[in-house]
């Protein structure tokens, strides 16, 4: 595949940074990325995967647009309250880049209904906000074999992290939190707040780490650095990582062992 003349110009400033280039760019065109949740993290991740090239994107959420998501949910504005948040994104994509080809999905990620939506996808990202979605989704992200990239915000921190449960040396998000979650909420921005710009900064890392985790072996820039939890801390502020290791005994990644 190639790139015409208008999409080499329009993504030039990737095409010549050499940890990217040309090949790099073609293999983002050719990408599927599903995005789970477009509220304060989505937002951010679909803009620039959008602005990134990326070729094909479904985009899943069963929530509408609510006036006091507009503090950190940029993706939307006034005119959106009390619509889809999957339509809205749908109307900002197709205003953007006429050429992305764009799914949405306006209902809840379910363990019953994951596996379908995940089958062809190049990378999974996930920017909901309960524990509950985010085990279907890990689970279903190992039984097809496709790469999740989970990231978290809330209050002054955010939490950005790459994982191949799928493969056998890798672990898996439910390594990382284990079972005692899967009928229980995290806590929620409303009860807790969250810092508008928080949601930004853990958007856009993980956008550009998704960008990383599908350069994987096309160019210098590919790095999934698998299992590395990278925490944000607005506070500080300041960025430290740490590396998960694979539980033998996990209920969701254990068997791939």
């Amino acid at each position: 595949m190639s790139l015409s003349p208008a999409r080499l110009e329009r993504f030039a400033r990737h095409i010549v940074l050499p940890e990217i280039g040309g090949a790099g760019q073609v293999a983002l065109s050719e990408k599927h990325v599903v995005l789970i949740g477009l509220g304060g993290i989505g937002s951010p991740v679909l803009h620039y995967l959008a602005a990134a090239g990326i070729g094909r994107l479904t985009a899943v959420d069963d929530d509408v647009v609510d006036e006091s998501n507009l503090q950190r949910q940029t993706l939307f504005t006034e005119r959106d309250i009390g619509h889809g948040k999957a339509v809205a994104a749908k109307r900002w994509v197709c205003a953007f880049d006429a050429k992305i080809d764009l799914t949405i999905h306006d209902r809840r990620v379910t363990a019953e209904n994951a596996g379908a939506l995940f089958a062809d996808a190049d990378l999974v990202l996930d920017g909901t906000d309960n524990f509950a979605t985010r085990l279907a989704v890990s689970d279903a992200c190992v039984a097809a074999g496709v790469p999740l990239l989970s990231a978290a915000v809330g209050r002054f921190q955010g939490q950005v992290v790459a994982f191949a449960g799928h493969r056998g040396d890798q672990a898996c998000y439910r390594c990382f939190v284990g079972d005692a979650f899967d009928a229980e909420d995290c806590d929620s921005c409303a009860e807790d707040g969250m810092l508008g710009a928080m949601a930004g900064w853990t958007g856009t890392f993980a956008a550009l780490h998704a960008v990383r985790v599908l350069l994987d072996d096309v160019s210098t820039f590919g790095d999934p650095q698998w299992g590395t939890v990278h925490l944000l801390d607005g506070m500080t502020p300041a960025m430290r990582s740490f590396l998960i290791a694979k539980d033998p005994a996990c209920s969701g990644c254990g068997s791939t062992g």
